[in-house]
């Protein structure tokens, strides 16, 4: 008989509450701040952006969140996701670890960004709200939210990240066979926009530009809100059922993870896998290794300082306390442009505050060689976001390896390459190279950090 290879749970398994880990913070997470005063924000402080069901989630420090019951009916397109056994990866790496990984690559965008992209779609529905204006990098949350506009009658908007953009064009045909309308960014429709492109009319974007051009939109569009697709508490809460439904399947495996590694750029699909073990470790549940995984070329949590800073680059959002490179640092232009962001999420960079977290950084060439890999061996094609995840899982498999130890490894595989096969020509034609990050440049954004008081 052979060894279960996907755990794969009943639709009446499906998590009903999402899991806040701000319940069970050791220390509370600091206050974000309103970008004029500097004084903490209040739930008034935020309603023209959006509706106030999510800006309770976003304070909230209850552990249990229900799930609406027809945000539940949509998940049921795709989930329960499958955890999947890598018994194919570990023979090819002679490796006496077990790696297991969960599979997000089969929501309808192809990633774990419908999570978060759903519920936040009815929520505003449920507010009356009719437009949603939104920023992306390699398109993946702006596909999502696409896709969720199309559900609940809202018309949406993305500005994505010109880089991406033009290196990624079927994510933009993606977003607008879901009826979206998407906008390379630095664009011509805002004030921050049009005054970047007259400094540099050829400049690559940013997550942080994007992000200044949404916010705009909906600031100054009563009709209008904004959706985030990653850092914000109540984005990372929604991302939980990742983690919720693997903690199920691997009692099915008869198995528990000794470490478990997610991707991070703003730090939601990290979350979604993390923060249920790392919940229970911190009710007095055993210990485990928790790894974020990052790119060099942005590597906020290795390299960025843990400040207040504004999450945009024109500074119209609030402040939070986050690891950041600088709301103007501009990352290079490499192939993972979901991870292309200049801060993390507050939660995400309190626990490794906290020590909590690990965090590792890997240039681009070193995660497409273990995306391939993967692909060799299991068959599925890695988005370069998630080969950082891959690489890191690699890494940990090796290093049992070599020690001869047997962990259990769980990865968040969290969306397939298939939009991304550019970025692959590329690495197996030898055009793929590890861009540094310019330090004079990321030294001027940290110097430019905002004073904040005590």
């Amino acid at each position: 008989m052979s060894t279960p290879t996907k755990f794969l749970l009943d639709e009446s398994k499906m998590p009903r509450h999402w899991y806040n880990i701000a319940a069970d913070l050791p220390a509370p997470l600091a206050p974000p701040l309103h970008p004029g005063t500097l004084q903490p924000l209040g739930p008034d402080d935020l309603a023209p952006l959006f509706p106030m069901e999510l800006i309770m989630q976003e304070v909230s420090t209850e552990r249990e969140i229900p799930i609406p019951e027809p945000v539940r009916e949509v998940f049921r397109l795709w989930r329960p996701s499958p955890l999947v056994r890598a018994h194919r990866l570990e023979k090819a790496l002679g490796t006496p670890a077990k790696i297991y990984y969960k599979y997000e690559g089969v929501s309808p965008a192809g990633s774990h960004k419908p999570n978060t992209a759903i519920p936040q779609a009815w929520y505003n529905a449920q507010a009356g709200i009719r437009k949603l204006s939104t920023e992306t990098g390699a398109g993946q949350w702006g596909s999502s939210l696409s896709f969720a506009g199309a559900l609940f009658g809202i018309e949406v908007l993305v500005f994505q990240v010109r880089i991406s953009y033009d290196q990624k064009p079927y994510r933009r045909a993606l977003m607008e066979t879901y009826g979206a309308r998407c906008l390379p960014s630095p664009s011509t429709e805002t004030n921050c926009g049009r005054a970047i492109l007259e400094k540099d009319p050829n400049h690559p974007g940013s997550l942080g530009i994007a992000i200044s051009e949404a916010v705009e939109i909906a600031a100054t569009n009563k009709d209008t809100n904004y959706a985030l697709g990653s850092v914000l508490n109540h984005v990372l809460m929604h991302q939980s059922i990742i983690g919720l439904e693997a903690m199920q399947q691997f009692e099915m495996a008869g198995d528990d993870p000794d470490i478990v590694i997610g991707c991070t750029g703003g730090g939601s699909n990290f979350a979604g896998l993390a923060f249920p073990f790392l919940g229970q470790q911190l009710r007095g549940g055993r210990k485990r290794r928790i790894i974020a995984a990052e790119p060099a070329a942005c590597p906020s949590l290795t390299r960025g300082k843990f400040a207040y800073d504004f999450g945009d680059t024109a500074h119209l959002t609030p402040l939070t306390k986050m690891h950041t490179l600088g709301s103007t640092f501009t990352p290079p232009g490499f192939h993972a442009g979901g991870l292309r962001y200049h801060g993390m999420a507050p939660m995400v960079s309190h626990l490794k505050e906290l020590g909590l977290i690990e965090a590792v950084a890997f240039h681009q060439k070193a995660c497409f060689e273990a995306g391939v890999t993967f692909a060799r061996a299991e068959g599925i094609v890695p988005a370069p976001e998630a080969n950082h995840a891959v690489r890191a899982a690699i890494d940990e498999a090796l290093r049992c390896k070599a020690e001869g130890r047997s962990e259990v490894i769980v990865f968040n595989l969290s969306g397939h390459g298939h939009f991304d096969m550019s970025a692959y020509s590329a690495y197996f034609g030898d055009k793929l190279v590890d861009q540094p990050y310019d330090e004079k440049e990321l030294a001027m954004a940290l110097s430019g950090l905002p004073a904040v008081p005590a």
